[in-house]
């Protein structure tokens, strides 16, 4: 037997201070996974913000922690003060085959799960969240895509959105996926990135984009800032060396969440 794909933690990353929960999920109709990490600065803490980390295609809820440090990024920024203490959760995506996209699809709601559920669940779980919570969506490739769609999708609920090396266009995944995209949405807003932030029904959330000068994404990404810039939709765009890859999305991250302490604190 030979497997497609895998993907496998880094052993020399600590899981130290990280939860692992599984879910029935009503918008998924299936389990789900979420790993979570809640830091000591935030014990006692009221309407603490909630972080959702979002991986790309092939990957699962454990993959920012344990291939990216998340946790231990996170927890050195709000140590240094350039973070407030938040609880960090990072789900997996629905695990339909390579990837959802976090669209909702025939038999999945992705986006429902993302939006709805997870913050219930942190709600549940993790004392100080509450409905007041800020909600601030950041993700990786394929959840670049999720989390700039869901911020011109759902502007009113979160606080902030931020992708890394995002794509930007769905058709841009099938060439990551074994599966065909039959039964997805194909309402324009879950098509591209552009048409969701373009089209969103309010006042867009503070935005940052991000992408490596060697990833193969860079012309994708660089051509979405130049049209943001063009149809007036403020936002932060950043690129430097790397490519599509760990190292890079490690290392940058700790901008993402900088920039969520930004604005949690008013400095955006």
């Amino acid at each position: 037997m030979r497997f497609s794909t895998v993907e496998r933690a880094d052993p020399a990353i600590s899981a130290d201070g990280l939860d692992f929960v599984t879910v029935k999920s009503p918008a998924l109709r299936r389990r789900a996974d979420v790993t979570l990490c809640v830091p000591p600065a935030a014990r006692g803490a009221r309407d603490l913000p909630i972080v959702i980390l979002l991986h790309g295609v092939y990957g699962s809820h454990w993959a920012w922690a344990l291939k990216g440090g998340a946790h231990l990024t996170a927890a050195r920024l709000i140590a240094q003060g350039s973070l407030p203490p938040v609880a960090l959760l990072m789900p997996s995506d629905g695990l339909s085959g390579d990837g959802t996209g976090y669209v909702s699809q025939v038999g999945l709601d992705a986006e429902r799960w993302i939006v709805e559920e997870v913050p219930t669940l942190a709600r549940l779980l993790i004392g100080g969240c509450t409905e007041r919570s800020p909600l601030l969506v950041a993700g990786l490739s394929m959840g670049g895509f999720g989390a700039l769609r869901l911020a011109g999708k759902y502007p009113q609920r979160l606080a902030a959105a931020a992708a890394l090396s995002a794509v930007t266009e769905v058709e841009q995944l099938d060439g990551l996926m074994e599966e065909s995209r039959a039964g997805w949405s194909s309402s324009p807003s879950d098509l591209s990135v552009l048409a969701a932030l373009t089209g969103a029904s309010g006042p867009l959330p503070p935005l940052r984009i991000d992408c490596g000068r060697d990833d193969p994404l860079l012309d994708a990404n660089r051509a979405l800032h130049r049209a943001l810039e063009q149809a007036g939709v403020s936002h932060l765009y950043a690129e430097g060396p790397g490519g599509h890859d760990w190292p890079y999305w490690a290392r940058t991250l700790e901008d993402t969440l900088a920039f969520f302490g930004d604005v949690l604190s008013g400095r955006d």
